[in-house]
């Protein structure tokens, strides 16, 4: 592989609630453990965003009032940046506000909409409740895999037909607390309510990403087996405190 894999970190300074930015730092360390070269960019308020100029995008989570500060920006050019990207088979981990950007529109609890860039068929809703905690839920990609996460939002994401979710709920709340759905499927992207190290704790879908990126760059997404030993020991560990 001659040339590295590109990573754009969009709104890293806004958007990083609980550390998510550790995600990038563990999609770079497992390019580096495999001596496959990389690079991540980081793209805030103000910087153009190219689409062609990366591989695989990372957006993370921040608070409803840190969104509607970035939106004017993301509408300046961005949106359409991202959107081509999505539809042009790009990887996509997006987390949480983030996620919910990808989708219609948000609206909350005293019937403000805000509209977001409407890339996904999905729309969320506020309520006054927050669902917070460590949850587990299926990663359908990878039948037997089930994702560890951490999740705290008062927003409630309702799928449309035209996507699918990551996974089934097994314990937690994850998509809105009522139909069991967590997260969403599109083409390449993944969005998911799990916070800070979702990536660290699950090296497996950590890898369903830079093997989307390096397949669709290279024509070749198979990876080289990492031990992953603590890794491995601190999902299951906290998968069976979760469900017994």
């Amino acid at each position: 592989m001659d040339q590295p894999l590109r990573i754009c970190h969009l709104y890293p300074d806004i958007l990083n609630l609980y550390g998510d930015r550790g995600n990038v730092l563990c999609l770079k360390r497992r390019m580096e453990w495999r001596n496959m070269p990389v690079e991540v960019s980081k793209v805030g308020v103000g910087e153009p965003l190219k689409a062609d100029d990366y591989d695989l995008f990372f957006v993370g989570g921040g608070q409803d009032f840190d969104q509607e500060v970035l939106l004017p920006d993301l509408f300046s050019g961005k949106d359409k940046e991202l959107k081509a990207a999505i539809e042009d088979g790009k990887p996509v981990l997006a987390i949480c506000g983030g996620y919910q950007m990808l989708g219609a529109y948000y609206k909350t609890w005293d019937g403000k909409q805000i509209d977001f860039i409407g890339a996904l068929d999905f729309y969320t809703k506020g309520v006054k409740t927050r669902m917070i905690g460590n949850y587990v839920f299926t990663f359908d990609d990878r039948p037997g895999v089930n994702v560890i996460g951490f999740e705290n939002h008062s927003g409630k994401t309702y799928l449309g037909a035209g996507v699918r979710p990551m996974g089934t709920v097994l314990k937690g709340y994850g998509n809105n607390g009522e139909d069991k759905t967590e997260g969403v499927r599109y083409k390449n992207v993944f969005g998911t309510y799990s916070h800070g190290c979702l990536l660290p704790k699950n090296p497996a879908v950590a890898d369903a990403l830079l093997s989307a990126a390096l397949e669709r760059k290279t024509g070749h997404g198979e990876l080289s087996p990492l031990p992953d030993r603590f890794e491995n020991r601190a999902h299951d560990e906290m998968e069976k405190r979760l469900l017994g």
